[in-house]
């Protein structure tokens, strides 16, 4: 699989080690950096300083219910930056067609994608808030694959949305490129078993949708197939779903491997089912195998090889 187009990340310029924060320090993230940014290029925003709040600065906070929330200062409420804060978001997200993720800064009161502190006249804070700018942000772009630092220290979650990043950034370059029946439908069988995995109804209704393509606009059929295909890429995916798609796809090697081969690959798959060993370890073997007997179609599905494996994602889920 190649991965030379190389995704580019919005992120919070904080997690790049730039001093942006309130008080005037930063919050570097070395995944982020000395990992992920092996693979990936980073746009850094900071929306608290690009409305003119400085740095260090006072600090700011979400108050009002989660229907209304407004971000004031801290020591003077007088002070409120919601509007500054939601209309740099829309001209934002108006300059970013290209970008194929984003990762915010978590509690933060423009950042933070969720859980932030929300403050009411009365009573302790509450974690309901969404900061004012992610909110924005993420209503303007709802496709785009979109994380907190602090959730991606969760194995899981973390290959979930390396996955959306890689997989949105062959659909843009699929429509960049120009829309045709063919590319859709080709898009579409390279990632069944990755969908497959996410949702089995998820690419049932896919497939629906790319069923009759003569005489239709496919640009209108491209974006209800980008909503449902980013939408199913969201579901975590748990051992069963995996164990599912592997077997699914050791079906292509029953007539190719000899019956030790095909105990050994049985083993490994439930290994992994019985969580003794990591994905990987399945993984690994299904493309040793299919390495000494290719498959076309195998060797096209994305499930396999979804972004660059030196990220070592698989060997923690």
């Amino acid at each position: 699989m190649s991965y030379a187009e190389r995704p580019v990340i919005g992120i919070s310029s904080c997690l790049l080690g730039q001093k942006v924060r309130y008080d005037g320090t930063a919050k570097l993230d070395r995944w982020l950096v000395d990992q992920f940014g092996k693979h990936v290029d980073y746009r850094p925003f900071c929306p608290e300083m690009a409305i003119g709040l400085g740095t260090p600065r006072p600090p700011i906070r979400l108050v009002g219910t989660p229907e209304d929330i407004r971000v004031v200062g801290v020591d003077d409420p007088s002070v409120d930056v919601t509007e500054a804060l939601e209309d740099f978001a829309l001209s934002t997200a108006a300059q970013l067609p290209d970008i194929s993720g984003y990762v915010f800064m978590s509690k933060s009161p423009s950042c933070g994608m969720e859980r932030v502190k929300l403050y009411a006249d009365k009573g302790p804070a509450q974690k309901k808030g969404v900061g004012a700018y992610a909110r924005v942000l993420m209503q303007s772009l709802p496709n785009l694959p979109c994380e907190e630092e602090g959730r991606l220290h969760d194995a899981l979650l973390r290959e979930n949305f390396v996955n959306r990043v890689f997989a949105y950034r062959r659909w843009q370059t699929l429509r960049r490129d120009g829309l045709s029946a063919k590319a859709l439908t080709d898009f579409h069988a390279r990632h069944k078993y990755m969908v497959m995995a996410h949702s089995q109804a998820a690419y049932q209704r896919l497939g629906r949708l790319l069923s009759h393509l003569k005489g239709v606009d496919l640009d209108q059929i491209a974006d209800a197939y980008e909503a449902e295909f980013m939408n199913a890429l969201k579901r975590r995916v748990g051992r069963k779903r995996h164990v599912n798609a592997l077997q699914h796809i050791q079906g292509y090697l029953k007539n190719r491997i000899d019956g030790d081969d095909k105990k050994e690959l049985a083993d490994s798959i439930e290994a992994y089912r019985r969580e003794e060993v990591p994905l990987v370890v399945p993984m690994k073997l299904l493309r040793h195998y299919f390495r000494c007997h290719p498959d076309n179609y195998i060797d096209q599905q994305w499930y396999l090889d979804p972004y660059p494996e030196s990220l070592g994602l698989r060997n923690n889920i």
